[in-house]
């Protein structure tokens, strides 16, 4: 990282020599100079316009220079003052750097030591910007990708809500999905695809699971009992529904993770590892690890809550169902993070009933 080409150097100095001898050297190298014999004016200066770096003297009349860098520093300014001063006792140098000074040098004063001293103030404060300045994207970003997910998660819980049986559901199904993706982190031989960006991705893109739904009928998605072969076909529709209209948003922003796993969730999670799944069939490690994980997370909570068509069944009862379902509907080693977490599991479901 270097400095700006063409810093502005405040200089200030109540002796017009002193003033053309750093007028000369600094110009030398090409940085701008506003030099002042007094801080008055040069205080004036410094407050309304940008400044790169500051050379201050110490014993000046009026304002000494202790005195404006104290006032700089209570005014918020972050510029660098290097104080330039014929006072060489240890107590004057300790209370330069008191008053907020970032180096002290003594006159008479060598010229290559006092621009090695500068270029490393300058070179400190631009990367000092660069660093702010990278800290401000990402928190423009962090609030930017909140207000998408904000956004996003009020759309699937607009799909949700036509159904009034499904309460918490998105909310159950983002906390199932996080732990059994951090359980299978450290105990499944998935650990190297379950980063942390995945664990996150997985916990927002789990509310876009059923977000097809949106176009079911209600005579169907309301339906008390059993759906006949035509209205599931209909029903199974939502899948490909979902996972589309995300494609074309993905389309637009293909770098975007948390779109692209929402299409997976959307499109496979009703997928199943013995094959017979819809709505392509996919069977085993072809189904994406994240439509697994969900797949499990939806029915847990599926079948644990009230339905149009049927009463929640208890938690027992769904855990052996699930267990049975090992290696046919559901992923094994998924099922084995399930049985190890089941109590956090009816945990959750028992404080959003």
């Amino acid at each position: 990282m270097v400095a700006a080409k063409n810093p502005n150097i405040v200089v200030i100095d109540d002796d017009p020599n002193v003033l053309g001898v750093l007028d000369s050297v600094l110009n030398s190298r090409g940085w701008q100079t506003n030099s002042f014999l007094d801080s008055t004016a040069a205080m004036a200066f410094v407050e309304k316009n940008p400044t790169d770096l500051i050379l201050l003297d110490i014993s000046m009349p009026g304002i000494s220079g202790y005195q404006l860098c104290e006032h700089l520093k209570s005014r918020g300014f972050n510029t660098p003052i290097i104080f330039l001063s014929g006072l060489d006792e240890a107590e004057d140098k300790i209370r330069g750097f008191q008053a907020g000074g970032v180096d002290y040098i003594t006159k008479p004063f060598h010229h290559l030591e006092l621009l090695a001293r500068i270029d490393v103030h300058l070179n400190l404060r631009s990367m000092s910007e660069t660093i702010q300045l990278q800290k401000m994207v990402e928190r423009n970003i962090l609030e930017i990708s909140k207000a998408q997910h904000a956004t996003i998660f009020a759309l699937a819980k607009l799909a949700e809500n036509r159904d009034e049986d499904t309460g918490t559901h998105l909310e159950n199904v983002q906390e199932y999905c996080r732990q059994l993706a951090v359980y299978l982190k450290e105990n499944s031989s998935y650990s190297d695809q379950i980063t942390p960006e995945f664990i996150d991705c997985l916990y927002h893109a789990a509310t876009l699971h059923d977000i097809g739904k949106v176009a079911m009928p209600d005579a169907i998605l309301l339906k008390p009992g059993k759906l006949t072969p035509e209205e599931f076909a209909i029903m199974k529709s939502h899948t490909v529904i979902g996972a589309s209209n995300m494609q074309t948003v993905y389309n637009s922003y293909p770098d975007n993770a948390f779109v692209g796993m929402g299409i997976e969730i959307a499109l496979y999670h009703h997928e199943r590892w013995d094959g017979s799944g819809y709505p392509d069939g996919l069977s085993g490690l072809n189904i994406p690890l994240s439509a697994r994980i969900m797949a499990l997370a939806d029915v847990y909570d599926a079948l644990c809550s009230d339905r149009c068509y049927r009463k929640a069944m208890e938690h027992e009862h769904v855990m052996e169902m699930i267990a049975r379902e090992s290696g046919r509907q559901f992923d094994a080693e998924i099922v084995a993070a399930f049985l190890a977490l089941q109590s956090n599991f009816q945990h959750i479901r028992n404080l959003n009933k």
